[in-house]
């Protein structure tokens, strides 16, 4: 530093000039109508905070970092990035805090069906791929909800246990209903995929993929009574795991990779299914998903214990075995979008005492998070997809200042030459941008 002073300016500077970009894009999504028109619960009070304000602060904070409601006041302290938005102030995190107490699970059941079905319906794409899975989120408090459940990074400490629906094509959240850590995966499976449809009212799902958390009479019944295609995979029980151990027609696809197919019936089940089943050496494949069968009085030749994981599938599909195989292997970037959400976007942070306060902040996170791979797709157009983080250091984390000529107001951005137009390519191309928006496009 050597001999350094420091002064102060008077000017609004905002660390994050490149958030205007993403609110551009809101702006061109008319999300402010959609809000309105999705029946938000509205203050009681003259002096409130409007509910769009405080809506679009949190998709402010968390995308610019904040972890937690307190972090929410980075928004709050930029006067630079509220004048941006037109706000006479910033709101405090205890004013959306407050605010996401007004939601009851019939209001957040209507606004984000609301919400969520008027944006899907401005995506053309059809015939998709829809994932389900939940996830555990620990809780260090004693927020309504938060009990002991299944919870295998921290056993024996309170939790709560949400699902999701992922619409795969498009690396979007379709739904996300909160649930206290104690329910099973498939709890509530049924009516969380017929309101996960109705989101998606106009659009057809392909394919149903789902992990062994729901390989349950209930769903499979629900799912041949629709219609709808599915690959779910097994619960291993010693009836599978001996069909697994006794069968003998393996094809081998790949080195240390074997597929065959057989039909299975459970006692409770109506009628057989058909059950593709997968073995990979573990010798040849180290990294091989899947279960060893560890009861060698399972196997008829004792050479062959322990030398394979295997994985089972349960499916309506009349594909090749193969096929079928790897189809469900896509289901494995459902880990990714939720890895995205936990680390990136901080939901498993955002938690209140009120359980309806709590889901309602999860459901607008999410939507905050349907924009992202929006932005990607259409503004950022790049093969690489970049998660949250990597943009806030490339566009969000932009020094700017707003100034003022006589007929309109300027955002002055501190950009390298060589990023500055980058930058302006987005810039231009929202000019342009406009929904309906055709996934498929680019």
């Amino acid at each position: 530093m050597g001999d350094c002073d420091i002064k102060f300016v008077n000017k609004e500077i905002t660390p994050f000039g490149g958030l205007s970009l993403f609110f551009k894009m809101l702006e061109r999504c008319h999300f402010d109508e959609h809000l309105e028109q999705s029946g938000i619960p509205v203050q009681g009070s003259n002096r409130g905070y409007k509910p769009l304000q405080l809506i679009l602060g949190l998709f402010a904070g968390v995308w610019c970092g904040a972890s937690c409601f307190g972090h929410l006041d980075v928004v709050r302290y930029d006067t630079a990035l509220c004048k941006l938005l037109g706000w006479e102030r910033g709101a405090d995190h205890r004013a959306c805090q407050r605010y996401f107490n007004k939601f009851s699970q019939a209001v957040s059941q209507r606004v984000f069906g609301e919400l969520f079905s008027r944006f899907f319906s401005e995506l053309l794409f059809d015939n998709c791929t829809l994932d389900f899975d939940s996830t555990v989120m620990v809780r260090e408090g004693n927020q309504k909800g938060a009990v002991k459940g299944y919870n295998p990074k921290r056993p024996g400490r309170p939790s709560h246990h949400p699902l999701l629906a992922f619409v795969s094509d498009i690396r979007m959240i379709a739904n996300y209903w909160l649930r206290p850590g104690n329910t099973a995966s498939s709890s509530n499976c049924l009516s969380f995929l017929e309101d996960t449809l109705s989101r998606l009212r106009n659009k057809t799902a392909g394919l149903i993929r789902m992990d062994s958390g729901f390989f349950t009479k209930e769903i499979l019944d629900h799912l041949e009574d629709k219609h709808l295609n599915y690959i779910i995979a097994c619960r291993f029980n010693n009836r599978i795991k001996c069909s697994l151990t006794h069968e003998h027609a393996w094809v081998e696809v790949a080195e240390g990779l074997e597929i065959s197919e057989t039909t299975y019936n459970a006692d409770s089940w109506d009628k057989p299914r058909r059950i593709v089943m997968v073995r990979q050496e573990i010798e040849k494949r180290p990294q091989a998903a899947g279960k060893r069968v560890r009861q060698l009085e399972l196997f008829e030749d004792g050479n062959d214990f322990g030398r394979y994981r295997y994985s089972c599938f349960v499916t309506n599909l009349g594909l090749p075995a193969r096929i079928v195989y790897d189809s469900y292997r896509g289901r494995a970037d459902s880990e990714n979008r939720i890895k995205e959400l936990k680390h990136d976007f901080s939901i498993d942070d955002f938690a209140a005492n009120n359980f309806w306060a709590t889901e309602a902040c999860g459901g607008f996170i999410v939507m905050a998070y349907n924009f992202m791979p929006l932005f990607r797709h259409a503004l950022i157009n790049s093969d690489k997809k970049k998660f949250l983080k990597t943009i806030r250091y490339e566009l969000i984390s932009t020094p700017a200042y707003l100034g003022k000529t006589k007929d309109k107001h300027i955002l002055y951005l501190a950009r390298s030459l060589k990023t500055r137009q980058s930058f302006l390519s987005i810039w231009e191309k929202l000019k342009d941008f406009s929904l309906p928006y055709n996934t498929g496009k680019s």
